[in-house]
């Protein structure tokens, strides 16, 4: 079916018309949404300038489509988040993301043509939906991720301290950097990584130190192992199960791995007795894997351990 010839000046205040109402969704409008007549007419327009018009046209129509996503960026997106902080920062980054992605949709669909028939004939040039992704990244992402990174590792240190956090906060901030990072190109997935187990590292790092100046060695341990319990229930709320596990490896490192020699040697002033069964436990817990942790309660632990001090005490 043949469209018909459409002037490239009425052509495109077709397409300003279109990028207008897809940006109302973008502009606090969510339930916006297009007809399918509208989709047709709007399709139609690119299709026809894009065979009427020539190559010069296209690559018009696919420069107003980037303009159009980094325009609407800068109008409503990071107006949206520059001053907010913390927990609030992050949720509007969710509904913002959220709003984007259904403005860009739409916007999509209409210059779907360029994708066929222009795009892959020109070396250089991103799809649609890498254009849509890529803009958001250079725009929001690159500017305000230390924003971002440190909004979730402060509701993260706030948890551990006793305070309830949303945990769909951190877990959208960590989908996000994961979508993002799918499209190529970005490393602040990692980066974010990094960060929150080196949080851990240090955390968990004073703590033992604390609790080896001013515990017992029984003590310590009891306090090693309901750490990682919660660890563990706190990370399988917003984490995915690789960096799960990492992050219970670094707790495990600190609080028992690195210690294991110290515990002992406070066992032995402690002078509960028989020190080689009990370091034969403590042996056990430095050297356990995370799945073999696993298999053991806290308490079926602290067991093992007042098992073997009840011999000697």
């Amino acid at each position: 079916m043949s469209r018909k010839f459409i002037p490239l000046d009425e052509g495109m205040m077709i397409m300003e018309e279109a990028i207008m109402k897809a940006k109302k969704i973008i502009e606090g409008y969510p339930e916006t949404t297009f007809t399918g007549e509208e989709y047709m007419r709007f399709y139609d327009c690119v299709y026809s300038m894009s065979n009427h018009h020539g190559s010069e046209t296209m690559m018009q129509l696919y420069e107003k489509f980037r303009n159009s996503l980094e325009e609407s960026i800068l109008s409503s997106v990071l107006p949206s988040l520059i001053n907010k902080h913390g927990a609030t920062l992050l949720k509007e980054l969710v509904v913002m993301w959220s709003n984007y992605k259904k403005m860009g949709k739409w916007l999509c669909r209409f210059f779907h043509y360029l994708d066929r028939f222009f795009i892959p004939q020109h070396v250089g040039l991103q799809t649609l939906e890498n254009t849509l992704v890529s803009c958001f990244r250079d725009l929001v992402l690159m500017n305000l991720y230390f924003r971002f990174l440190d909004a979730a590792l402060t509701l993260i240190e706030q948890q551990r301290g006793g305070l309830m956090i949303d945990w769909a906060l951190l877990k959208n901030l960590l989908d996000f950097l994961l979508e993002i990072r799918n499209y190529g190109g970005d490393n602040s997935y990692e980066d974010f990584e990094h960060a929150i187990l080196t949080q851990a590292s240090t955390y968990y790092s004073r703590l033992a130190s604390e609790w080896l100046l001013y515990d017992s060695s029984a003590d310590y341990i009891h306090k090693a192992f309901w750490c990682l319990n919660q660890e563990k229930r706190r990370a399988s709320q917003y984490l995915n199960p690789d960096l799960e596990a990492k992050l219970l490896q670094v707790v495990k490192y600190q609080l028992l791995d690195q210690t294991a020699k110290i515990l002992m040697e406070k066992k032995e002033a402690e002078n509960c007795g028989l020190v080689t069964d009990y370091q034969a436990v403590l042996s056990m817990c430095a050297g356990m894997t995370l799945q073999e942790s696993s298999s053991l309660s806290t308490e079926e632990w602290l067991s093992k351990v007042m098992e073997t001090a009840s011999h000697t005490c």
